[in-house]
């Protein structure tokens, strides 16, 4: 069993890891929308068809009002803070579980 363990510890550093990724992607893409960037830069439609994606899906399901200012981006970011302090953190206690 100790090696469905170590199976689960690896994936939840590996999920940690990819939501450290994406959250300095979300942070970059947002500190870029402040700017006027060129639309044809290859990083700057990298950004925007990782972020964008998820920020639409944000806007469309929270009822925030129009104010001119974005706050799908923080909605965003919490929830990575979210899913890194509850999902790896009870992946790497199921982890110890079968250890």
């Amino acid at each position: 069993m100790f090696v469905l363990g170590n199976l689960i510890y690896a994936l939840a550093h590996v999920v940690d890891i990819l939501l450290s990724i994406y959250m300095w992607i979300v942070i970059v893409a947002a500190l870029i929308s402040w700017v006027n960037p060129d639309p044809y830069n290859p990083i700057v439609r990298f950004l925007y068809g990782i972020t964008e994606p998820l920020f639409s899906f944000v806007r469309r399901h929270l009822p925030i009002p129009q104010m001119g200012i974005d706050f799908s981006p923080l909605i965003v970011l919490l929830a990575i803070v979210f899913l890194q302090q509850f999902l790896v953190k009870t992946l790497l206690q199921i982890a110890d579980a079968f250890r």
